[in-house]
């Protein structure tokens, strides 16, 4: 059947995704979803929602989100732009600004749907490789001829990238779009958010899946210049008028809202983080300095396979990709600290056994 096929189609290699097992008491520690559940008033508004206006379209312009996310980050709205989780932001954004025939760049151990899109949408493009330390090489950013996109705090790394060295890349690139991809953003420090408004060729795309507890809502979006924004708003209108729905856009709009308990849960994530860094280190893992909701680890004297198979036969999943550079090393997504004292118990019976 594949005479029926598309070019497209054919040259797409596409995203392979956590693994998800059906199972009952798995801890689940391998897609770095949040262990917690959303803000109460989340629910509900989806509550709300579902009683009374499923029979309606929703707003194909997603203002009233739009509205909440500006307020909070303090731009306009026509500085936002609102999709179905940043995957599908991120493949807007490779429609609207990257060119077949240009070049663009990313890391070499990043965030794996980006090779996905450039081949889906016939992008040439680079990886350059991390530094031994897996820090990015900022200056190999510089010149880009088609763009430049990366993580920030990196995946799976886990580690951040300061704003200076970003908006040297930025300078850098006066002739290109520079996509900066904050899914982590709020397990670390500061947002580039901010230089959005001072840089007219910036992306800032983030999630509402991993701090805010909404990964089955499936809500991205991206704040920038708004001559950048119309064009993401031509890629949807071309594609989908309506991708997001009335229930995520009800719990998304008050998930925003509801900024004490987003605190509350991020600061318990990255405590209960930095408590699992420490204990692994203690075990004879070198653990990067992690500023998202997991952390990345090697160990010693145990293969990073074996460990991920061990686990998993306890029903415990970790992440485990296999490929180099990065054949020895585990992603460990931040669970509840129950979850995590029976991780830690799990890892050491192996390692000691």
């Amino acid at each position: 059947m594949t005479k029926f096929w598309s070019e497209m189609a054919k040259r797409a290699e596409p995203y392979v995704p956590g693994e998800q097992i059906n199972k009952e008491n798995i801890i689940k520690l391998n897609t770095n979803e949040n262990p917690y559940p959303p803000s109460p008033h989340v629910i509900t508004a989806i509550t709300n929602e579902v009683g009374n206006n499923l029979r309606l379209y929703p707003s194909p312009t997603m203002e009233g989100l739009r509205t909440t996310i500006a307020a909070y980050y303090n731009v306009t709205k026509e500085n936002v732009f609102v999709g179905n989780g940043s995957d599908e932001v991120l493949a807007f954004s490779f429609m609207g600004f990257f060119d077949p025939g240009k070049t663009i760049l990313f890391p070499d151990i990043t965030y794996s749907f980006y090779p996905v899109y450039a081949q889906v949408f016939d992008i040439a493009y680079k990886t350059i490789p991390l530094q031994a330390d897996f820090t990015m090489d900022v200056e190999a950013f510089f010149n880009s001829e088609g763009g430049v996109i990366f993580p920030n705090p990196n995946a799976p790394t886990s580690l951040y990238l300061g704003l200076d060295d970003i908006e040297a890349i930025v300078e850098h690139n006066e002739d290109n779009i520079v996509v900066v991809d904050e899914a982590y953003i709020d397990f670390a420090t500061e947002s580039a958010v901010s230089l959005t408004k001072k840089y007219d060729n910036l992306l800032v795309i983030q999630t509402m899946s991993k701090s805010r507890a909404l990964a089955g809502l499936r809500i991205g979006f991206v704040i920038g210049n708004e001559e950048l924004i119309a064009a993401l708003i031509r890629m949807k209108d071309s594609f989908n008028s309506y991708p997001v729905d009335r229930l995520a856009l009800a719990g998304a709009t008050t998930a925003i809202q509801d900024d004490d308990y987003f605190q509350w849960t991020t600061q318990k994530i990255i405590t209960t983080r930095e408590r699992t860094r420490q204990t692994l280190t203690s075990l004879g893992f070198h653990v990067l300095p992690s500023a998202a909701n997991f952390v990345f680890a090697t160990h010693e004297t145990m293969p990073a396979k074996a460990l991920y198979e061990q686990l998993r036969e306890r029903d415990i999943l970790i992440r485990y990709f296999g490929t180099e550079p990065i054949e020895n090393y585990v992603r460990i997504s931040i669970g509840t600290d129950e979850e995590m004292d029976m991780f830690i118990e799990a890892v050491t019976e192996i390692i000691e056994r």
